[in-house]
């Protein structure tokens, strides 16, 4: 099936959506890049920027921790290694504060190691004077992004690139802040959810991840330099 490059209501799919992505990154300079995807629904988009640089591909886990009376609000998140990212923000509009999210965080991030351990198919890798991409399928609140940023940074890279096929503007502003360069795509006024700029937004499952490890192969690719610009 063939679908337009781009349109007025979104992405076919998150195949589809990567497709695009990848070709919106055309102009980034990457020197040596590894490509992550945010677990789960960032890894299909993904796995078709890391084809297109043909660079490698791993999995990012990071949870959201959700607001207690809305549990789908993300009031911060959390990855398998490292203290959690919270928006005091909206933390302070709940009247909450890191005791009384202590027990979501820690659930959250047990989920997280294990997740990591299902997707961990081959060793990581030496991200030191490499580029790093982080993909997500789309950024509502950022939560997720901001702590897998904060993760990656942590081991060493030359920089972290933040990379979506549609974005809230207002979370894209703010994590211009914790990234190195975003690049997204659609920054729609009036955006609500990731979902409503996917005809096919169906959750992405542990089985579809692993497949498409092992489809892709998680292959190494040699050092080198990419031209491209940063948008």
């Amino acid at each position: 099936m063939k679908f337009p490059a781009r349109n007025a209501t979104g992405y076919a799919d998150r195949r589809h959506a990567g497709r695009v992505l990848a070709e919106r990154m055309g102009g980034l300079t990457l020197v040596d890049p590894v490509v992550f995807g945010l677990a789960r629904g960032g890894v299909p988009v993904a796995a078709e920027v890391a084809r297109a640089l043909s660079a490698p591909l791993r999995v990012c886990v990071a949870r959201k921790i959700g607001a207690p009376t809305q549990p789908e609000l993300a009031v911060g998140a959390v990855t398998a290694h490292g203290p959690p990212s919270y928006d005091e923000q909206l933390v302070r509009s709940f009247h909450l504060d890191e005791a009384t999210l202590a027990a979501a965080c820690e659930r959250e991030r047990a989920e997280a190691r294990r997740r990591e351990q299902v997707f961990q198919l081959c060793e990581p890798l030496e991200l030191a004077d490499r580029d790093v991409v982080l993909v997500d399928d789309g950024l509502a609140t950022g939560a997720t992004a901001r702590a897998a940023v904060r993760m990656l940074r942590a081991a060493g890279p030359r920089r972290v690139v933040l990379a979506a096929p549609v974005g809230a503007p207002e979370a894209v502003a703010a994590l211009r802040k914790q990234a190195d360069a975003v690049v997204c795509v659609l920054q729609p006024v009036g955006f609500a959810a990731v979902g409503q700029w996917y005809r096919d937004f169906a959750a992405t499952t542990d089985e579809e991840i692993l497949r498409i490890l092992r489809e892709y192969g998680q292959t190494r690719s040699p050092r080198r330099s990419r031209p491209a610009e940063d948008r």
